[in-house]
């Protein structure tokens, strides 16, 4: 099979090879007629000859095989060279042609894929002229054209020649390399376009999302400050480790889209393990009831407080234990947290998770960390999934500087293991991280502006619990209206509002006000609107969803350093 690289290229260089052995036969047969002119007559069959062979390569090019044809051509072409220029002797510089031949590999033959046919046939020719000098042209034959006859009649046929070749080849080759760079750029072009679409798609789609996300988390926060009975809490904490599931499988999503060109940004926060991730068990239990398999956790109890990037952590753990049940008929699955040793300030956690499910052949655990594959292509049509999840839960890895190890016998089971290396909390950050923050804010007004009804019933609850003053409409254009018949202290702003927009409701602000601090309330990835946030005059940025302390901790500063 001819290894070329697409039907385009292909195509092309068949075409190539086709009109230059039909050329070649043209000129060859001009050759046997000049030949015999010359009463050259073997050298004159050896033409006819040569041009029935181009003619035999246009045909194969054609019918049979490009690469098979292209060969013939230049050993025939090398060839030909070599005996005219025998026969004509040194006077005539019938040589000159080897420039052309030279070349004509670079044309003919994919660089990328036949650069072992480029190297040899570019090769073959140079050789040929060293023999031809070294042999003082006497290589086929001693009996040259007269000397005068081929200075005067030969040289300057040959030297037009060799300079119309060479002209020819130049000029394909420039054309050959302004499509090629045109067709690049077209391809840059569609390629950065279909980017961009991506990019607003998942954009939209992280905040159409994100927004009836941000009411469930915080919702869920409000129902656990207001008192709720013993056997409510357990819900109400499902309920918002429900919430930040789904904020994973959306983070899945966008983390993927930006993993392969850029480093995931991690947050290190003082973090208690154990109760971090004592939901998993619930949240996975109907996955694990539905099939049939027992899902059981070993975490030590005194595993010290530790700096962890908690939210990208449970991504980990959850896209593990989801692949785990996936791949699991019978058994069970366990999920390790345990501390391999203490070093100082230090600890190494190992974080494990187990099953007795398919397992995974040898030869296939590489590839199961590329995108959008998984261990047989049967696999995803019988347990369906994204392919998506292994290829982050490696780049959340990768980022924290360790490792995912995995451990697979077919029909037995596997198991997915990484040591993190954390920093331990001392007493003094650890009474901080502890110390529940008061928030007061009596006679601060707030003016919220959000389309959406829920995160405004949602916003007012969290902030009017705290004696904010709160003022709430609808879009950015009511925004405006409440700013010139009132004062606020605070502005919290949405971006995306019919009407006018917060961007534009920022600027028309700040014509006649440039203090009060305008903080923007935004589902939208932050390294995204930045820009726009920064010049249209807003102070800060918020995102959604939320917890109640980060949004008081924005607010708590913004007024403090307005004050």
């Amino acid at each position: 099979m001819d290894k070329i690289p697409n039907r385009k290229s292909s195509r092309r260089i068949a075409t190539t090879t086709f009109k230059i052995s039909l050329l070649a036969s043209v000129f060859s047969f001009i050759s046997y007629f000049f030949a015999i002119y010359l009463a050259l007559e073997i050298l004159a069959y050896c033409h006819l000859i040569f041009g029935f062979l181009y003619l035999l390569c246009a045909y194969i090019s054609k019918k049979v095989n490009i690469t098979t044809a292209r060969i013939l051509f230049f050993i025939v072409l090398n060839l030909a060279i070599t005996i005219t220029a025998s026969y004509i002797g040194r006077p005539g510089h019938i040589e000159y042609i080897y420039i052309y031949s030279l070349a004509l590999p670079f044309t003919m033959f994919s660089f990328k894929n036949e650069k072992k046919f480029v190297y040899l046939f570019s090769c073959l020719s140079g050789l040929l002229w060293l023999i031809l000098n070294v042999t003082n042209f006497d290589l086929f034959t001693e009996n040259h054209l007269d000397q005068e006859v081929a200075a005067a009649l030969i040289y300057p046929i040959s030297s037009v020649f060799a300079i119309i070749l060479i002209t020819y080849e130049l000029v394909f080759f420039s054309i050959s390399t302004i499509r090629h760079n045109a067709e690049i750029f077209h391809k840059r072009e569609f390629a950065l376009e279909a980017s961009e679409t991506k990019s607003k798609f998942l954009s939209i789609m992280s905040h159409e999302i994100r927004t009836p996300l941000n009411a469930v988390i915080g919702l869920s926060h409000i129902l656990g400050d207001n008192d709720p009975r013993k056997d409510q809490i357990e819900n109400i904490e499902a309920l918002n480790y429900s919430g930040k599931l789904l904020l994973n499988l959306l983070n899945n999503v966008l983390d993927f889209s930006k993993m392969q060109s850029t480093v995931i940004e991690l947050d290190y926060i003082p973090t208690n393990i154990i109760s971090a991730v004592k939901q998993i068990k619930k949240i996975h239990k109907a996955a694990c009831e539905r099939k049939g398999i027992t899902m059981n956790v070993r975490i030590d109890d005194d595993l010290p407080m530790v700096f962890l990037d908690i939210v990208r952590y449970n991504q980990v753990i959850n896209n593990l234990i989801s692949n785990a049940i996936k791949f699991t008929e019978n058994g069970n699955i366990t999920l390790i947290i345990k501390k391999n040793r203490i070093e100082k300030n230090k600890i190494i956690l190992h974080t494990e998770v187990r099953d007795t499910g398919i397992g995974i052949p040898n030869y296939k655990q590489e590839i199961i960390w590329k995108p959008f594959t998984q261990g047989s292509h049967n696999d995803n049509r019988k347990y369906g999934g994204t392919g998506i999840g292994l290829p982050i839960v490696k780049s959340i890895i990768d980022s924290m500087n360790s490792k995912v190890k995995i451990l697979s016998k077919i029909g037995k089971g596997t198991r997915f293991y990484f040591d993190l290396t954390l920093n331990i909390v001392d007493d003094l950050e650890l009474q901080e991280s502890n110390q529940n923050k008061d928030y007061s804010f009596s006679g601060t007004k707030v003016l919220l502006v959000d389309d959406n009804f829920i995160n405004i019933m949602v916003c007012k609850q969290i902030l009017e619990k705290v004696q904010l003053n709160v003022t709430a409409v609808n879009n950015g254009l009511e925004a405006v209206n409440k700013m010139k018949e009132n004062s606020f202290d605070i502005v919290l702003m949405d971006i995306q509002m019919p009407i006018m927009d917060g961007y534009t409701a920022t600027q028309e602000i700040r014509k006649f006000d440039k203090k009060t601090p305008i903080l923007a309330l935004s589902a939208n990835v932050f390294s995204e609107i930045k820009n726009k946030i920064d010049e249209c005059g807003m102070n800060g940025f918020i995102f959604k969803p939320f917890t109640p302390g980060a949004l008081l901790k924005e607010i708590e500063k913004f007024t403090n350093h307005a004050s």
